[in-house]
């Protein structure tokens, strides 16, 4: 099963529109994890209207879209609880471990953020921790960024996209 990751669309406010490649990689998913910051119903409408299936949070700028702020999901046996993420760089993988761990089931477990607009895949306190970057290139990003997952039997491979603005 492929998962595309993707966060921090910001559209209209930064970016006018999702890349095509982008859109391209959403169609082609199984299902779609957004983490949030779709900043408009149109850019959360043309996601679910991309996505074959759909798991969105709400961000910092999602306010009155009727979002989340924590979801859980399980793709191929791995349990993927999203959340947008706040504040400062500063702590800011704590924070998002520590919302993982509050809302975690047994068995494999990942946690996704958005927020800070950069990419990341990495272990803090035991839980690994992906954020898929902007998937618009919006500020402060310097690329288009998105995540594919490979989901099978409770692991995952996860895999980087990137293009210039």
């Amino acid at each position: 099963m492929e998962v595309a990751i993707v966060s921090d669309t910001h559209v209209p406010s930064r970016i006018d529109r999702i890349p095509d490649w982008v859109r391209d990689r959403l169609r082609a998913a199984d299902h779609v994890v957004h983490a949030g910051d779709f900043d408009s119903a149109d850019a959360l409408a043309t996601v679910e209207d991309i996505a074959s299936d759909l798991t969105a949070v709400s961000g910092n700028t999602d306010v009155g879209l009727g979002l989340p702020a924590v979801e859980t999901v399980t793709l191929g046996g791995v349990e993927f609880v999203v959340t947008h993420g706040t504040g400062s760089p500063v702590g800011y993988e704590d924070r998002v471990a520590e919302t993982v761990r509050d809302h975690a089931g047994d068995g494999p477990t990942v946690g996704v953020g958005g927020h800070t607009h950069r990419v990341l895949d990495t272990v803090t306190d035991g839980v690994r921790l992906l954020n898929p970057g902007s998937a618009t290139g919006a500020p402060p990003a310097t690329q288009v960024t998105l995540l594919t997952a490979a989901v099978e039997q409770g692991s995952l491979t996860i895999r980087v996209h990137e293009r210039e603005r």
